[in-house]
């Protein structure tokens, strides 16, 4: 839960920087979990509202999520535009999303499992 925290609190609209595997899946698990409680809230009330608003409120959050999920494994955030293609784009996405990060530093800046290990400066 800290991480989907973490996703819509911190970092609501920071498509700069990384994001580790464990970030951005907790965050898709997570907010597909709150998807089916909002659908169901919904289909038992007989509307479509909560679950349109939840999409809306987290539609920002979730692209800047992938971008730096994406830029975690050296690659630009418009890659997301992948979802737009049925299936073979899904597929190619998802080995992306899926992919271990780059060592050391790339464009977008040091890889946050490093800076995890490290140890705190006393």
């Amino acid at each position: 839960m800290e991480w989907y925290l973490k996703v819509v609190k911190e970092n609501y609209a920071n498509f700069d920087g990384r994001a580790r595997r464990k970030e951005y899946w907790m965050f898709v698990l997570f907010n597909t979990i709150f998807s089916i409680i909002c659908n169901v809230i919904d289909s038992a009330l007989g509307t479509m509202f909560i679950g349109s608003i939840y999409s809306l409120a987290l539609l920002i959050p979730g692209l800047s999520a992938g971008a730096r999920r994406l830029h975690d494994t050296g690659r630009s955030g418009w890659w997301q535009l992948l979802w737009l293609v049925p299936i073979i784009g899904w597929i190619v996405l998802i080995v992306f999303l899926a992919q271990d990060s780059h060592e050391g530093e790339n464009d977008f800046g040091p890889n946050p499992k490093e800076l995890a290990a490290e140890p705190a400066a006393v």
